[in-house]
């Protein structure tokens, strides 16, 4: 259907996103709630992108702005 639907372990994967020098990520927007409870000093440095559709993740994705 193209939805994007909510994960868990929203903290874990940013922690891991970080260890591997990500620093662009896609979100479901199901999941915004749950980013916004990790502390600063994880979301420092990072663009985060929240999703409905997967049209939106494919944009980010191939940077089609």
């Amino acid at each position: 259907t193209g939805k994007v639907l909510p994960v868990g372990g929203i903290k874990e994967k940013i922690m891991a996103a970080r260890r591997a020098g990500i620093t662009t990520v896609v979100l479901p927007a199901a999941n915004e709630r749950d980013f916004g409870e990790i502390p600063e000093y994880l979301k420092e440095g990072l663009t985060v992108h929240y999703a409905e559709e997967y049209e939106q993740v494919y944009k980010v994705a191939f940077a089609e702005e």
